[in-house]
């Protein structure tokens, strides 16, 4: 299961937000730097309203959402490339996910200590990226030390590893993160085998006071988040409250609606956030629906049938001979797998069908 790492400054709702997405208090929230230590990891499930009319279609009582797993990371603080802090520990932890939400801290609150002494949450932003970029540049150095001689001896692999970091290392000295670098098809696999911070694609969660969601465009920090995000990455950003969604952890879905519509909104932005990061990660979902149970699927998009097959057992990805394939939009539009024969838009795909989002899936493969 691929992961997606909370990552921020101290004392910014990081911990707060993970206990609200993965519905659980594991991680400690408290008010000092570096309350979270050993990185907290829970599987989140993703909302989908489709899942409710899957399973009337199919008559069951049984659904079983997909999921995303998130990793709650210790604080970073400015010197973190250097060690300062948690920072060898945060980095390590970092290396290990395949993608990164970036709490920013909007909400003004005397009693919980920021460790730069106020709020602006593009300065807060930019210490998170320079570190990550500083600890980038040390380690394509090092790595272009030792592929030097590699290359020599005739290595094509550490040669085109120096030939790309050549290139980088200009661009990350103008603290400019690896993901925003122009890439050439043959460049994409080696950027991947450096294993860059910097180059993890990122979603920004600008986290408001519980008194500020209703009305959260107006809050200035939450647009300079927004902002940034779209002008310096080109990435999303959701504005959510950790506070008001972990007073949510124990009620009801009666009771959280009701709420928060209290509060005069509908949602607190987890479930976006949640949505957006399972998009961010490259992942989309198809489903299998039938009496027994209606079920979503994860996959990465892409996918061919026979790989899509193989998430629900090895033996239909080896064994593959056709996927009965339909859309969830028609499968909703005509109510039933019958009426979406008859009007033709069942249809049988081979191997090298490649699934999308929201197919509805049946497979044929030989035991």
């Amino acid at each position: 299961m691929l992961k997606a790492g909370i990552v921020g400054l101290p004392n910014v709702g990081k911990s707060t937000l993970f206990n609200a997405l993965t519905r659980t208090r594991k991680a400690e929230s408290a008010n000092y730097p570096f309350c979270t230590i050993d990185p907290n990891v829970g599987v989140v499930t993703v909302p989908d309203s489709r899942l409710e009319v899957l399973r009337g279609i199919a008559k069951t009582t049984v659904v079983i959402p997909a999921a995303v797993e998130f990793v709650d990371i210790a604080g970073l603080v400015a010197g973190a490339s250097q060690g300062e802090g948690l920072g060898n520990q945060f980095l390590a932890n970092i290396r290990e996910v395949d993608a990164i939400v970036h709490v920013v801290r909007c909400f003004e609150d005397g009693d919980v200590i920021h460790n730069m002494g106020s709020i602006d949450p593009v300065r807060d932003i930019e210490v998170i990226n320079a570190e990550l970029i500083l600890a980038d540049i040390a380690s394509l150095e090092r790595r272009a030390e030792k592929n030097v001689k590699k290359a020599r001896g005739g290595d094509k692999e550490a040669a085109a590893e120096n030939a790309l970091i050549e290139k980088l290392v200009p661009h990350l000295n103008e603290n400019r993160p690896a993901i925003t670098f122009a890439l050439h098809d043959e460049e994409t696999a080696v950027l991947r085998n450096l294993q860059l911070l910097s180059a993890k694609p990122v979603i920004y969660a600008a986290n408001v006071a519980e008194t500020e969601l209703a009305a959260a465009s107006a809050n200035p920090n939450a647009g300079k988040v927004e902002a940034y995000a779209r002008e310096h990455h080109g990435a999303a950003c959701v504005v959510i409250s950790a506070r008001i969604e972990s007073e949510l952890i124990d009620l009801s879905p009666e009771e959280a609606k009701a709420f928060l519509s209290e509060l005069g909104v509908e949602d607190s932005g987890a479930s976006s956030l949640i949505q957006a990061t399972y998009e961010l990660l490259g992942l989309i979902t198809y489903f299998t629906a039938g009496e027994k149970e209606v079920r979503a699927w994860t996959i990465t998009r892409g996918t061919k049938a026979p790989q899509a097959a193989g998430a629900i057992h090895s033996d239909f990805e080896k064994g593959f001979i056709k996927a009965e394939v339909v859309s969830y939009g028609d499968l909703a539009k005509l109510g039933s797998v019958a009426a979406a024969r008859d009007a033709g838009k069942y249809r049988l795909e081979g191997k090298e069908y490649i699934f999308r989002d929201g197919d509805v899936a049946l497979f044929r493969f030989a035991p």
